[in-house]
């Protein structure tokens, strides 16, 4: 027990060397933290917009729900390992209204079904106008299956639906352009010379990553009041239905019963092809994965760089400082201090010098994603955690492996040779 108290004794004399050290040499110590301050800033700014980049995506997907499947005529990716055969997919039909009654009557995995489908016209209000405004027609079922949150007002009910009444939530943004400072429910705006009442403003949420996903710029109406103003059973409507699993039901098994159902309902034979697309986000997020994985290698190899930059000028450093303290090392093991107590004296500066420097670099970071995320709309970017670590831990690594060389070199000196020594 008293060994160790005397080596912990002797590690923290070892430490106040150092720090004396480092405060007396206050311009190469300024010198010193400015290389490994651009490397660190330059490593983890990398990996900061990249981490933001994924997180901002894997956000939007998330909006986009991950229990829920879209029936659609294209496939959003190719099978794993295949290319994206777009020829077969041509001739291929696009989902109809009756279909999604099919399924809505057969589907037993289904906690929600819904249809929707695109256009885009002119939007009306008084004297205000929107040229070419981004409309959907969607079942009542769009509540469940698409998360999004009514800000004023409600979303149209069963009945007004299959009432076909003229009805229209709209985007915060189409909200402004339309209807500026007046409160725009109850309004009515004017959609290819029909009349549609406002019910509810969707709430803010900002650009999508992915784009188009964004309801901020969208109208929603009732499909049936949809069909007044364009076709939805042609391809440029873009229709697709909508499948939210129940609780407990995996994607891949509500897939199989979907497939089931639309085979049947269509009509093909056995060996024949699917003629339809079951989308998921998870396909997108497989491919966000392995792009992702190659911009982080890549970001760590542009830092890198910097870093080893930065520990050369660490290393000639601590040369330069052990050869200026050769006399006093040389005192130090007259005096019988061990080669440990020497080997951390330096190793301590050099890790020192490193740490500070990574620090300083990452408080630049923090201040950088304070004025990106405040200067770029809708794009959060944030320093995280792991990233943190990641930076002190490079600066300990870079200070370790810088200081070892010189460090080992002051441990083995002769005392007698480092007395008489003159720098």
């Amino acid at each position: 027990m008293r060994k160790l108290f005397k080596t912990i004794r002797l590690l923290l004399e070892s430490f106040v060397f150092a720090l004396k050290s480092v405060i007396v040499n206050r311009l190469r110590t300024v010198l010193s933290l400015l290389g490994i301050t651009i490397g660190i800033f330059a490593i983890i700014s990398v990996f900061t917009i990249f981490d933001s980049l994924e997180i901002n995506i894997r956000e939007s997907l998330a909006e986009a729900g991950e229990n829920v499947i879209y029936i659609q005529k294209w496939p959003w990716a190719p099978e794993p390992g295949e290319e994206y055969a777009w020829w077969q997919y041509w001739n291929r039909p696009v989902p109809k209204y009756e279909e999604y009654e099919i399924i809505k009557e057969r589907s037993m995995l289904s906690e929600a079904v819904c249809f929707w489908a695109f256009t885009s016209r002119m939007v009306k209000y008084k004297n205000n106008s929107i040229s070419n405004a981004s409309i959907w027609g969607t079942t009542t079922e769009f509540e469940d299956t698409r998360d999004h949150e009514v800000d004023r007002g409600r979303f149209y009910t069963p009945y007004e639906f299959e009432a076909a009444k003229n009805l229209a939530v709209i985007g915060s943004t189409v909200a402004g352009e339309l209807f500026q400072n007046e409160d725009p429910l109850g309004k009515e705006l004017k959609i290819k010379g029909h009349k549609a009442t406002v019910i509810g403003v969707f709430k803010r949420e900002g650009s999508s990553m992915l784009g188009g996903g964004s309801l901020d710029e969208f109208i929603v109406i009732p499909i049936q009041f949809m069909r007044k103003i364009t076709d939805i059973r042609r391809e440029g409507a873009e229709p697709m239905i909508l499948a939210r699993a129940r609780p407990g039901v995996s994607n891949d098994d509500l897939k199989e019963e979907l497939r089931l159902i639309l085979r049947s309902s269509r009509r093909l034979k056995p060996r024949a092809d699917d003629n339809f697309a079951l989308n998921q986000t998870s396909m997108i997020s497989g491919a966000l994965d392995a792009i992702f994985k190659v911009l982080n290698t890549t970001g760590f190899f542009i830092g890198i760089f910097s870093i080893l930059v930065g520990g050369f000028g660490i290393a000639n450093i601590m040369f330069v400082s052990v050869k200026e303290r050769t006399n006093i090392i040389g005192i130090q093991k007259a005096l019988g201090a061990k080669r440990y107590f020497i080997l951390w004296q330096f190793l301590f500066e050099s890790m020192l010098l490193t740490l500070s420097g990574g620090a300083i670099g990452l408080l630049i970071v923090f201040a950088g994603t304070g004025v990106m995320t405040s200067l770029i709309d809708d794009f959060r970017v944030f320093l995280t955690f792991g990233n943190i670590l990641l930076g002190l831990g490079i600066s300990a690594a870079i200070g370790v492996v810088s200081g070892f060389a010189p460090a080992w070199s002051a441990a083995r000196m002769d005392p007698v040779e480092a007395i008489n020594t003159s720098f």
